[in-house]
């Protein structure tokens, strides 16, 4: 195979990937076309082509496009994942949409660097833990911050409890690297904003008229809006699931946003949807011969 006229510039490693992307692109697309007959699906990996050059693409599509059998529009062509991202194992557990999308992104992009991560979701008051693998531990109602909100006040982790005004009890968004230790009782929790005093701890129930308890056990995520900003889980989720998945080892928390966008709180969020949405404008926009 000769090499495009923009390849000719490449180092002779890229020269080689270019080629190696366009076999295996061009495999994909002769086996669908057997398969399924009148209906082409061109087979491209969005992550990889949409760093080649359009000669590659275009080369592709022409071969996909010359045959007796297939006669299909250029923008009606779809990009069919050949190393598929990577799904979580909800296992049974409902989740939001945006709780499944942050849980396959980082498994997808590797963001939680093969270690164990959880994810909060603030707005309707649950934690989900998942191993390094993408394996749902386990899911829990939470009792969150007391006030609405994705930021945390600068120094705050330095004030007394007493001094922390209603209105600054959030529990800031964003990704946290985790890891076990102990508060000043003594006591074992997972911090999750060290600078903030943030952690994910066993349920506070020294203050009766908070009713922490009960308030875990509603399904409205109104009640669960209650504490300093740190994260209140049941003592047997604690000690059944946080702790045994972060016991010598940290890993990552992420807290989603109740107010700010997905993008706005995690700066890499939604990459892989950005060049599924280029490679596919980029397949529709290709001229057939």
């Amino acid at each position: 195979m000769r090499y495009s006229q923009q390849q000719q510039g490449l180092p002779p490693w890229k020269k080689v990937w270019h080629l190696h992307l366009t076999n295996i692109c061009m495999v994909g697309v002769f086996m669908l076309k057997r398969m399924y007959g009148g209906v082409l699906l061109a087979s491209l990996i969005p992550c990889l082509a949409v760093a080649a050059d359009n000669a590659s693409v275009q080369l592709i599509l022409s071969s996909a496009t010359h045959s007796d059998n297939v006669n299909v529009a250029p923008d009606s062509f779809v990009a069919v994942v050949l190393d598929s991202p990577r799904r979580a194992n909800f296992k049974h557990e409902k989740a939001s949409s945006k709780v499944m999308s942050m849980a396959d992104w980082v498994l997808t992009s590797g963001d939680h660097q093969h270690k164990p991560f959880l994810i909060v979701d603030k707005v309707h008051a649950k934690v989900f833990v998942f191993d390094v693998d993408g394996s749902l531990r386990g899911a829990s109602r939470a009792l969150l911050g007391m006030a609405y909100g994705d930021e945390t006040v600068p120094g705050i982790g330095d004030r007394a409890i007493s001094a922390i005004r209603p209105k600054e009890r959030t529990t800031s968004a964003g990704r946290f690297i985790a890891a076990l230790g102990r508060d000043a009782r003594g006591e074992e929790i997972l911090w999750v904003d060290y600078d903030a005093g943030i952690a994910l701890h066993r349920v506070i129930t020294t203050n009766p008229t908070e009713r922490r308890l009960q308030r875990l056990a509603t399904a409205t995520s109104v009640d669960k809006r209650i504490s300093y900003g740190c994260i209140n889980v049941p003592v047997s989720f604690y000690d059944n699931v946080v702790h045994p998945v972060f016991t010598g080892t940290d890993g990552i928390v992420y807290v989603l946003p109740e107010i700010k966008t997905m993008r706005e709180t995690f700066a890499s969020y939604g990459v892989v949807e950005q060049k599924e949405m280029i490679l596919h404008k980029t397949i529709s926009n290709v001229k057939k011969e």
